[in-house]
């Protein structure tokens, strides 16, 4: 095995922002010096591929019928990893997956995860990063959540994971988040759940949709979990102005085209070394080149996010690795400081990377678990004591 880490090429791995990507291809950035370079293992050298397995890898995983297939080949053999988001018991748990087509008339693929022995202290609604799938490593994420006695939904965003639409292509962020707000609001309708406090839960480029979530509806939700949160490009990372120019003047001609820079950002999001080369197990994720349209909504989204940080008014949990080079802690910074509420906290985790709740050694993991599970008994304490 690590023989194969030090001689493989390195793949690329889900978490590939376009716009570090982009600047990376073109300027100079700042390094951390203390890293020590760890190549990743390619997923075909990962073990339980057999011949068949790797006919279903090697598909053109554009259209959504090659992703699935490969989810449904691997999915037993995800669960089967040693990483300590699998090792939450399943037992008092009713897990549901299903498709249901949208208002634009695509599939999308949404999970639950309730816990059947007691009525839920609070709905949790899950935001995917970029390029994510909620099928895979979230899977662990929501059955120890469950397992804390909170119902758990996610979905994947047109487009990304399990549902339909071109893979990982964003037409509009604003377009993504409306279909959000559709899949969501449905569920917070059902009768079982209507009476029940409502959080978002927000990782990376998730935490951007989960912000704009909020600003589109101010008043509907009790809080906001956001994990390394992309809410603004950070200073050193913003491409210089011809560059964006550059991009937005490609994107307008070929919004689908896979956009040609690319970097690895592996090392950047996962520290801990065994669970990065589990990563190649997320074989429904994005690894290739970003799309130039993508690059350009998410740059357009940060900027929107940036200026509209005082009206964040709901309170918020952030969380962030100190070390993490892939979204800047300074911009949680900046979220926490900036937010109009009152009820705000911001905890930030010494030498952890980007992947908080994946990458970290188990001991972070379960820190950042216990933090966020204080705060939403917190808070969904306070809520139930004050509707009754």
């Amino acid at each position: 095995m690590i023989k194969s880490i030090l001689t493989q090429r390195p793949t690329k791995l889900y978490w590939c922002y376009p716009l570090n990507e982009f600047r990376a291809a073109f300027c100079v950035q700042k390094k951390r010096s203390n890293r020590t370079e760890v190549i990743k293992v390619p997923i075909m050298g990962i073990p339980g591929v057999d011949r068949e397995l790797k006919k279903i890898l090697k598909a053109n995983m554009d259209e959504v019928g090659a992703r699935r297939r490969a989810r449904e080949a691997f999915k037993n053999i995800q669960l089967g990893i040693d990483h300590i988001l699998f090792k939450t018991p399943c037992d008092g748990i009713k897990m549901e997956e299903s498709y249901e087509k949208n208002s634009k008339g695509l599939e999308i693929f949404c999970k639950s995860w309730l816990p059947s022995a007691s009525k839920p202290k609070a709905a949790v609604f899950y935001c995917h990063g970029y390029g994510d799938t909620c099928s895979f490593f979230f899977e662990g994420i929501a059955r120890k959540l469950a397992s804390s006695g909170y119902a758990v939904f996610a979905m994947d965003y047109p487009g990304f994971g399990l549902s339909e639409g071109l893979h990982c292509y964003i037409h509009s962020f604003d377009g993504l988040v409306d279909d959000v707000i559709e899949h969501y609001s449905k569920i917070k309708e059902n009768p079982e759940f209507h009476s029940l406090p409502s959080f978002l839960f927000g990782q990376s480029m998730g935490g951007a949709v989960a912000l704009k979530i909020h600003l589109k509806q101010p008043k509907a939700w009790d809080g906001a979990i956001l994990v390394a949160p992309m809410c603004k490009i950070a200073d050193d990372m913003v491409p210089p102005k011809f560059l964006t120019h550059i991009l937005i003047g490609l994107a307008n001609v070929l919004p689908k085209h896979k956009l040609v820079p690319n970097k690895d950002l592996a090392e950047a999001a996962f520290r801990d070394l065994k669970k990065r080369e589990q990563t190649a197990y997320n074989v429904v994720a994005y690894k290739d080149k970003p799309r130039l349209k993508s690059a350009v909504e998410m740059l357009k989204t940060t900027e929107e996010i940036e200026q509209r940080l005082k009206e964040v008014s709901l309170p918020i949990f952030i969380l962030h690795g100190e070390a993490d080079t892939v979204t800047d802690p300074s911009v949680s910074k900046a979220l926490y400081e900036n937010a109009s509420c009152s009820d705000k906290k911001l905890q930030l985790y010494k030498d952890a990377y980007h992947a908080l709740l994946e990458g970290e050694p188990d001991e972070i993991i379960t820190q950042v678990f216990g933090d966020i599970i204080s705060w939403l008994d917190e808070h969904s304490l306070t809520h139930n004591q004050s509707s009754s």
